[in-house]
């Protein structure tokens, strides 16, 4: 029996969007023999261009003419350079839409947002893991992926490939979680623990950067906001707790003297920027604050290239998952098995 056609569609290729193409192509034969599905690639954009073709396009032939050109406009025949994402959601058939562009919650998540609400009024899937859109819109495209009775998957927005959203969607129904903390950002742990090993502030950073785990404007990961964000995300989606980026008290690590990072390291503990969900007679009260982990901590025990959370529930006791993630590929794996989840029927 014929494997089952997916046709996918990929807005944003920078390191996730690219090793997701890689990735598809890899598990090629994999997910066509474990689970009778074909990923066909139909159309990709980035932000200079974009090409398209119904029978699928060369992902190997994608991921050249991108690295070659810095376009996937100019893919031989059937690229054009100027077409943007938008323009594209709005003309191509797929199953499944993948945005992986920028964040951008500055700029209200453009262009994400936009191409997701296009997507699913088109009846498309969507699969993304980009913060943005779900930050500054989780209620508004829930109700609308009900509406026009599509799937919204967004297991990347938090912790990086580690399946925290889904731990707490799926595999905690029923209980009542009393309080979350997580380490869902892994630039400011690698930051905090070269800093304890001896380093200056200013090597740290640029050891960060170098490393590529460290944007150009690293206030968005130091200043707590990227940690608030996820937060949010885990209030509305796990905790039913309509959250905004308001509502997180949020402090970064920028503060903290060398010698307070490295006295908590001699100590036995270790300095983390966690982020908090703390059940009140009122909701949750959410913040994010660099603290100094004692040792018998769940989430004291984090590596430099570590992540993860703990959930505090009534009727399952306690539950820890963390993630080593020394590359993009995890997050950008989120993807497919957000698709295979989709696919495959698994309700959140």
């Amino acid at each position: 029996m014929a494997a089952k056609t997916i046709r996918i569609a990929i807005s944003g290729l920078g390191n996730l969007g690219t090793r997701f193409i890689k990735l598809i192509s890899d598990k090629k034969t994999e997910l066509r023999e474990r689970y009778d599905l074909d990923l066909v690639i139909v159309a990709v954009a980035d932000s200079r261009g974009a090409a398209q073709d119904p029978r699928g396009l060369g992902l190997d032939l994608i991921l050249k003419t991108k690295a070659s050109t810095g376009t996937v406009g100019n893919y031989p025949e059937l690229g054009t350079v100027g077409v943007s994402s938008l323009d594209l959601v709005k003309q191509i058939e797929a199953d499944i839409w993948c945005d992986a562009t920028p964040v951008n919650i500055d700029r209200g998540a453009e262009p994400g947002i936009s191409c997701i609400r296009t997507a699913m009024r088109r009846g498309m899937h969507v699969v993304t893991p980009n913060k943005g859109p779900i930050v500054l819109f989780y209620q508004e495209l829930k109700q609308l992926a009900e509406d026009c009775g599509v799937c919204l998957r967004f297991g990347g927005t938090v912790a990086g490939g580690l399946p925290a959203l889904y731990i707490g969607m799926r595999d905690l129904r029923g209980a009542r979680i009393d309080r979350i903390e997580a380490i869902p950002n892994l630039v400011t742990g690698f930051i905090l623990d070269h800093i304890a090993a001896g380093s200056s502030w200013e090597d740290a950073l640029d050891l960060a950067k170098n490393e590529g785990v460290l944007e150009a404007d690293p206030s968005w990961d130091l200043d707590g906001w990227d940690a608030a964000a996820k937060l949010v995300i885990l209030a509305n989606a796990v905790l039913s707790y309509p959250a905004r980026l308001d509502d997180v008290k949020r402090s970064g690590i920028m503060g903290l003297s060398d010698q307070s990072i490295r006295s908590a390291f001699g100590s036995g503990r270790r300095m983390r920027l966690l982020a908090t969900a703390v059940h009140t007679d009122s909701g949750y009260s959410l913040s994010v604050a660099p603290r100094a982990l004692p040792e018998d901590h769940p989430l004291a025990r984090l590596g430099p290239k570590e992540m993860g959370i703990t959930y505090y529930t009534d009727i399952y006791g306690t539950l820890t998952a963390t993630i080593k993630e020394e590359t993009p590929l995890p997050s950008a794996a989120t993807m497919l098995r957000d698709i295979l989840d989709i696919m495959l029927g698994t309700e959140a």
